[in-house]
C-alpha cells in the first residue's frame, strides 16, 4: 500500500467535524454517534456499553479478537458553585489547565441547550505591584452575563452541568493540525481511518477485530476497563498522544526526546508486551516508517495499562502520536505523523494470524 495521501476529503471533513464536537468525559455520546456513523460503512457490527464506549466490529464470528483502541473523551469543567451575583465557580472534569483558563470563551451544557459563559480575569490595570496572582482553581471564574443567582438558574445553568471551551480545528501551514482534544479524539480518527483501508483495500483478516473509541480515559482509563470485560480479546493495539518535548519550558531529560514529524512513538514499559511490540517495530522496519522510542518505568498512563492488566492479561501496546500544548485550546499534531500511525496500525494487523500467540515463553 502506497505510503500517499491516504487522508482524503472526507475523511478531513470528519476529523475537523468531531474535533469541533464537544465530547466531555461521562458526557461524549454526541462525539460517539458522529464517530459510529463514519465507520459503520466499514465494519460488520458494532457494540455500545452502558457508559457509552463504542465498538466497531469486523469479523464478529472469530474466536480470536484484536483490538484497535483509543478514547473519545476530552478534560472539562463542572459547575461547582454559583454566587449570590452570578459568578460561576468550577472543580476539573479529567485534567483541565487552570493556567490556561482566564479569557477563553466556553460552553457550559445545560438541559436547555449551551449557553456561552466566558473565564473572567481581572484586567492588567488593577493588578499593581508585588507579586501578581497567578491562575488557579480556587479563583477562576466563569461570567455568563448573569447578574444574579436567579438569572443563572434562569438560563438553565446548576451544579453538575458540564462545561467545554469553544475553540475551532484549523490546519497550521499546511502540515500540522489544530485544535482542542486532539488528546485523544485524534486517536478515534486514526483507528477509523484504518477500518477504512481494510475495507477499501479488501482485506480479509484472520480474526475478529473490534475497533474500539473509549469513554472515560482522562479520569482514570475506566472505559477500557469495561469495555475489556466485555470484549475479552487476545489483543490490543493501544493508540494515544504522547508529549512533543521540542518545545520551550521541557526538559528531556525528565519528559524524553520525541518530536512531532519524526514518527509514531512506540512504549517499552510493564504493560507492553514485548513479543506484539516486537512485531510492531519488524513492521515498521518493514515498511519503511520512522518510529521513535520512550519508556514507561510503571505504567503508560494511558488505556494499554487497562487492558494489559485484565482478563488474565491481554497482549498490549502503545503507538504514541507526538503532540504538542496538552490539555489545551491548540493542541498540535503532525498530518505526516498520523499517517504514520495509520499506516504502522494498519500494516501490523496484517502480520498479526489467526490464534498468533504473543506469550513471553513458547
Amino acid at each position: 500500500m502506497s505510503k500517499k495521501s491516504i487522508l482524503n476529503k472526507k475523511s478531513l471533513s470528519f476529523l475537523e467535524k468531531y474535533i469541533n464536537n464537544p465530547s466531555p468525559t461521562g458526557f461524549e455520546s454526541g462525539g460517539q454517534k458522529m464517530w459510529l456513523d463514519y465507520i459503520k460503512p466499514y465494519i460488520d457490527t458494532h457494540i455500545v456499553d452502558t457508559y457509552g464506549t463504542v465498538v466497531g466490529v469486523i469479523n464478529p464470528e472469530h474466536k480470536y479478537k484484536v483490538v484497535i483502541e483509543a478514547h473519545a473523551d476530552e478534560i472539562s469543567w463542572f459547575v461547582h458553585y454559583i454566587t449570590k451575583d452570578g459568578f460561576i465557580y468550577l472543580v476539573r472534569n479529567g485534567g483541565s489547565d487552570h493556567q490556561i483558563a482566564p479569557s477563553k470563551r466556553v460552553t457550559i451544557h445545560t438541559d436547555k441547550g449551551g449557553v456561552d459563559a466566558v473565564f473572567g480575569w481581572p484586567a492588567i490595570h488593577t493588578r499593581r505591584g508585588g507579586k501578581e496572582e497567578v491562575p488557579k482553581l480556587e479563583n477562576i471564574f466563569l461570567d455568563c452575563g448573569a447578574r444574579t443567582a436567579k438569572e443563572v438558574k434562569a438560563l438553565g445553568i446548576e451544579v453538575g452541568n458540564v462545561v467545554t471551551y469553544k475553540d475551532s480545528f484549523m490546519i497550521l501551514n499546511k502540515r500540522f493540525f489544530v485544535g482542542r482534544a486532539l488528546d485523544n479524539r485524534i486517536g478515534g480518527f486514526m483507528i477509523a481511518e484504518v477500518a477504512r483501508l481494510l475495507k477499501e483495500n479488501k482485506k480479509k483478516l484472520p480474526f475478529g477485530l473490534y475497533i474500539t473509541n473509549a469513554v472515560q480515559e482522562e479520569v482514570g482509563l475506566r472505559g477500557a476497563q469495561m469495555i475489556t470485560e466485555t470484549i475479552r480479546p487476545n489483543v490490543a493495539i493501544v493508540t494515544d498522544v504522547t508529549h512533543d518535548t521540542h518545545t520551550p519550558m521541557i526538559n528531556k531529560i525528565k519528559e524524553g526526546d520525541c518530536a512531532m514529524e519524526k514518527g509514531p512513538v512506540v512504549t517499552f514499559g510493564p504493560s507492553v508486551q514485548n513479543n506484539l511490540l516486537k512485531l510492531i517495530i519488524e513492521t515498521a522496519k518493514k515498511n519503511k516508517i520512522d518510529i521513535q522510542r520512550a519508556a514507561a518505568s510503571r505504567s503508560t498512563g494511558t488505556d494499554t495499562d487497562a487492558f494489559a492488566f485484565n482478563t488474565g492479561g491481554v497482549a498490549s501496546a502503545l503507538i504514541s502520536l507526538p503532540l504538542r500544548y496538552m490539555h489545551t485550546t491548540v493542541e498540535t499534531v503532525a498530518q505526516k505523523d498520523v499517517e504514520s500511525v495509520i499506516h504502522l496500525i494498519y500494516n501490523s494487523l496484517l502480520k498479526i494470524k489467526n490464534n498468533h500467540d504473543f506469550r513471553y515463553l513458547k
